[in-house]
């Protein structure tokens, strides 16, 4: 099992793989997000991000588990 600094390196490059597949894969659907995103208010846009970093935690505590 890897220790700390290299969990966390890995951990780095793994979620830059994953935010850089759907630009990669589908440009045009990448620019549709955005675009959907720009039209949402700053309460919309914590929204997500709450809920994305309430996913990831569950997900990392499953995982752990």
């Amino acid at each position: 099992m890897p220790d700390l600094p290299d969990a966390v390196w890995l951990a780095l490059a793994l979620m830059l793989v994953i935010e850089g597949f759907l630009p990669f894969a589908s440009p045009a659907a990448w620019r549709q997000v955005f675009e959907r995103l720009l039209a949402m208010s700053d309460g919309q846009i914590r929204f997500v991000g709450l809920s994305s970093m309430l996913a990831g935690a569950l997900g990392l505590l499953f995982l752990w588990r």
